[in-house]
């Protein structure tokens, strides 16, 4: 299970779609632009107990209990030429590191929105925006023919690459799954100076909830759609440092964290 969340409530979903076609999601209706996109069960990250030496790395992350995704969430992604290109890429990374495709899926739409050459105003790169010193890390390094960053773009390349590395935040932080994920988000070291609780970045707790309630839609089974929301059938955008998700999703059922002096480093 997913140790260490609140028991699941339920929760609606909001969108839109910009002129742009960046689509937006939000726990609240946040302004008259957002229209009801999903019923489903919201996760909560409950305060987390440190890591004791026993605990043993954590395995392949189980569902989370939601009453039903609709089957328009469903065709947000299926009809998708981007998510489509790389799902055979995330499948093998999955398995590979023995993580739930679905949530890898949510990390990457909530990420870079599936766009292979998306950049951050920190430099992250690619679909699962890793900084060049973390690719470095596991091995990725300039060649002649191509740099860093162009490496980064490829799709496989990136997901295999970002998939290690969440597995390894996963082993970090062994049945806090929420804490890995706040890690990716902020860096490993920013969750220690918290305590092990997601650190008291805005960014990072919605984030973290941002992907916990895509997983868990994206878990529960298939149900009629309950709201039409005009999503074309590309996904783009990226992670909350490129403006792409909301930052006013409500943290009510945080305990208060404790102050760090860094903001995510991505």
């Amino acid at each position: 299970m997913l140790s260490g969340l609140a028991v699941p409530a339920r929760a609606d979903v909001y969108g839109y779609v910009d002129d742009k076609g960046v689509a937006h999601f939000s726990a609240e209706r946040v302004d008259e632009r957002y229209e009801l996109f999903l019923r489903g069960a919201a996760t909560v990250p409950a305060p987390a107990r440190p890591a004791s030496a026993s605990d043993s790395p954590a395995a392949v992350v189980d569902p989370v209990a939601a009453p039903g995704r609709p089957s328009r969430l469903v065709a947000f992604f299926e009809l998708s030429p981007s998510f489509r290109l790389v799902k055979e890429h995330m499948r093998e990374a999955a398995s590979s590191q023995n993580i739930e495709f679905e949530l890898l899926q949510a990390l990457i739409a909530t990420e870079s929105g599936f766009d292979a050459g998306a950049v951050s105003p920190k430099g992250a790169i690619g679909l699962m925006q890793i900084m060049p010193a973390t690719a470095r890390r596991y091995g990725v390094d300039d060649e002649a023919h191509a740099g860093l960053q162009r490496r980064l773009t490829e799709p496989r390349l990136n997901i295999r690459t970002g998939t290690r590395y969440l597995r390894d935040l996963i082993n970090m932080f062994p049945g806090q799954i929420e804490l890995a994920l706040a890690a990716y988000n902020a860096g490993e070291g920013a969750v220690q100076r918290a305590g092990n609780r997601i650190p008291n970045f805005k960014e990072t707790q919605n984030y973290v909830r941002a992907i916990l309630e895509l997983y868990t839609a994206l878990k529960a089974p298939v149900l009629p759609r309950v709201a039409e929301l005009p999503v074309p059938p590309v996904i783009r955008g990226g992670a909350f440092s490129r403006g792409n998700m909301v930052p006013g999703i409500h943290t009510t059922g945080f305990e208060p964290f404790p102050k760090s002096d860094t903001g995510p480093s991505r």
